[in-house]
This record gives C-alpha cells, sequence and structure tokens, in this order.
C-alpha cells in the first residue's frame, strides 16, 4: 500500500512538473511568392477564370473547431477569401479576366470552388476544386497554412493578408497544372465552350446543336457557328453586358473586403491569442483532472489500507491535493468557455460591422440589400428581357 501511495505522489509531482512547463508551437515563416508564366501569351489565349463564392464548411469543421468556430464569421469568410484569391490570380498575369462569380449561372472558362475546411487566426485549411468549362475537372487539392504572431504585425499586416501564401500557392498549382496539361489548342476551345453555353441558356434551339455531351459528361463542340452570324452577335453583345454587372459585383466585393479588413484582422488576431490560450486551458486542465482523480484514487487506497497513522495521514493529504487538482481542472475548463464566449462576441460584431452597398451602373442605381446571388438572380431576369427585345429587332 505503501508503494500506492509512493505511486500517487509521484503521479502528483509529474502532473505540476508538466503544468509548468511552457507550450511552445514552431512555425515556418518561408513565404510562397506567385509564380510568373515564362511565356509571353498573347491575351486571345489566356483562360478567363471565375471564382465561385467558398464554401463556409459549417458541416466539415475538423477535430475541436465546432467548438471555436463562428458560423457567422465563416459566412463572411466565404465571401472574403475567394475575392483575395481572384486578386492574387489576377496579379500573377497568367490568366484572362479573373472575377469572383456571385453564382455559377455565367459559365468562366476555369471555375474554382472552394471550401473553407479551418480558420481561427493560427490555422487556415481551404479545399480547392477547379474545372473547366467543358465539364473537365483539373484536380482537387487541400492547402494548409499554419502563421505566427509575427505575421500579425502591423507593418507586415500592411504589405499582405497573413495568409497570403495559400493564394499564392493556389495560383502556382493552377498555373501548374495549366502548363501540364492544356494544350495551345484547347485553349480556343474551352473558350468557345464558354460562349456556347451561355448563348443556349438564351436560345437553346439556335444554338443547342453546336455542343454534345460524352460519356463522360464532358462537352464536345460539334460544330461552330459563322462567326458573322447575326444572333450570335446579339448573344456576345448581352454576355458584354453580363460581363459589366459581374464586373460591377467586384466593385461591391471590393468595398465589402475594405470595410471587412479591419474587424477581420482584429478577430483573427485575437482569434490567434485565444486558440492559442484554449489549446493550452484544455490541456492543462485534461492534466489536472487526470493527475488529481490518481492522487484521489492513490491517496484513497493509502488512507484505508496504510497499517499505520503516517500512512494514512499521507493518503489523507494525497486525497486532498488530487481534489484540489480536479477542482483547478474544473476551473480551467470555466476559464475556457469564457474564452470561447469571446470569440462568440468578435463574430457578432464583425457581421454588424459588414453592411449590404449600393452599386451605380450607368443607367440605374441597385441596392444590394440581398445576396450577392438574389441580386445576381434579377439581372439574369434583366438580360433576357434584354434578349427578347433585341430579338424584335432581328
Amino acid at each position: 500500500m505503501i508503494l500506492q501511495y509512493r505511486q500517487a505522489v509521484f503521479t502528483l509531482a509529474l502532473a505540476f512538473l508538466v503544468s509548468a512547463c511552457a507550450t511552445h508551437t514552431v512555425k515556418t515563416t518561408s513565404y510562397t511568392p506567385v509564380v510568373q508564366d515564362s511565356q509571353d501569351v498573347p491575351e486571345d489565349f489566356l483562360l478567363d477564370v471565375g471564382v465561385s463564392l467558398f464554401d463556409p464548411g459549417i458541416d466539415e469543421y475538423l477535430g475541436d473547431d465546432e467548438d471555436t468556430a463562428n458560423p457567422e464569421i465563416r459566412v463572411a469568410e466565404s465571401r472574403y477569401a475567394p475575392y483575395l484569391l481572384a486578386e492574387t490570380l489576377q496579379r500573377s498575369a497568367n490568366w484572362g479576366i479573373v472575377r469572383v462569380m456571385p453564382n455559377s449561372e455565367s459559365p468562366m472558362d476555369v471555375k474554382v470552388n472552394g471550401t473553407i475546411l479551418r480558420s481561427n487566426g493560427e490555422a487556415m485549411i481551404i479545399r480547392v476544386e477547379v474545372n473547366d468549362s467543358r465539364g473537365r475537372h483539373w484536380y482537387t487539392d487541400e492547402y494548409e497554412e499554419v502563421i505566427s504572431q509575427f505575421s500579425y504585425d502591423p507593418q507586415n499586416r500592411q504589405k499582405n493578408d497573413p495568409f497570403q501564401a495559400i493564394y499564392n500557392k493556389i495560383a502556382n498549382d493552377l498555373l501548374a497544372y495549366r502548363q501540364r496539361n492544356i494544350e495551345a489548342s484547347e485553349v480556343q476551345e474551352i473558350r468557345t465552350v464558354s460562349e456556347l453555353l451561355f448563348a443556349q441558356r438564351f436560345s437553346d434551339d439556335a444554338f443547342g446543336n453546336y455542343l454534345a455531351r460524352d460519356r463522360n459528361g464532358e462537352y464536345q463542340l460539334t460544330a461552330l457557328p459563322a462567326d458573322n452570324d447575326p444572333l450570335l452577335g446579339r448573344i456576345r453583345s448581352i454576355r458584354e453586358r453580363d460581363f459589366m454587372f459581374i464586373d460591377t459585383v467586384q466593385d461591391y466585393f471590393a468595398t465589402y473586403v475594405r470595410q471587412m479588413r479591419l474587424p477581420y484582422d482584429s478577430w483573427r488576431e485575437q482569434s490567434y491569442q485565444e486558440t492559442i490560450t484554449l489549446r493550452e486551458l484544455e490541456a492543462s486542465a485534461r492534466r489536472r483532472f487526470i493527475a488529481g482523480a490518481a492522487a484521489v484514487v492513490g491517496g484513497i487506497a493509502a488512507a484505508s489500507n496504510g497499517g499505520n497513522w503516517a500512512t494514512q495521514a499521507g493518503g489523507a493529504t494525497a486525497v486532498g491535493a488530487g481534489a484540489f487538482l480536479v477542482k483547478s481542472g474544473f476551473d480551467k475548463q470555466a476559464e475556457a468557455r469564457i474564452h470561447m464566449q469571446a470569440l462568440e462576441e468578435l463574430g457578432e460584431s464583425l457581421e454588424n460591422a459588414v453592411a449590404p452597398q449600393v452599386i451605380n451602373l450607368d443607367d440605374r442605381t441597385i441596392t444590394l440589400s440581398g445576396s450577392v446571388e438574389e441580386q445576381y438572380g434579377q439581372w439574369r431576369d434583366i438580360l433576357a428581357d434584354l434578349y427578347a427585345a433585341e430579338m424584335g429587332e432581328l
């Protein structure tokens, strides 16, 4: 029984020793720059890219993220991150026009879909899926970046987003795939399929026979309309107006990002600290519970089975010390809950900081009081009316 008592005391001492050790997280400070295509590609042979609004990943929380992630912030991030990725792709000069797309109604040469799997100020994981307008799947991959407190230094934050490296990696992989797998002859094919898919949405009777789907579900060109076809000319005019509206939406996203950046960066920096602190508190609480339970069990065994007064007194002391550790563990858990509540309050303040915007078109003003998707749905109805009006002029 004396052996049990000694084991309990050893466990107790070990718990204090472990809890006294500092926690250090080592992260890389390397930075991945954007790669630019070494070949000077003519503008007519550059593919346009559409970056969809990301899936906030609320149904795919990783590990203990469900306890710390905030759904409102994830929704805001699902509009913030695509804009940064689109900006990165545009700056790379490896593509044609790069746009954040309100939805999938307007076909683009290359479509990038993303899902935010983790975002807590310290780490970000994004799953990216890339397809072209033919329906051909390019690839799906996950990108992870873990940063240090250094990334939140005011001077660094003015230059780049703390997680800019993750967008650079996506841009570089997208370029590498195109260079390895897309022949020059395919570029024009992809661009033509995009145009015909747009045309079919307004007149399937006139343009439906130019495309067919193979057994893999990919579009194949079966014929081409004459380049001087007046109906195709009307479609191109409608498509230019559609791009005009989408470009105006880009201004909305730019304003959205500008307004969101200050509270969002503040949230991420605080969330970084909260994430580190929460991890240390939870680990400390676990250590205290384990050590306390072991001390209580060992102390009870020594006190109840000890053959002399000294052993019984030592066992009682161990029980008391163990109970103190268990209570300390509960106190640490309560402190962790306070930190999680702080994260939720930050999320609510962020959501309130991002308001709907008013955008100006050439002939009217549109208030984006609904979602971007709803606004674009209204615009599609306007395009249909424009097409009908122009068809009446033929």
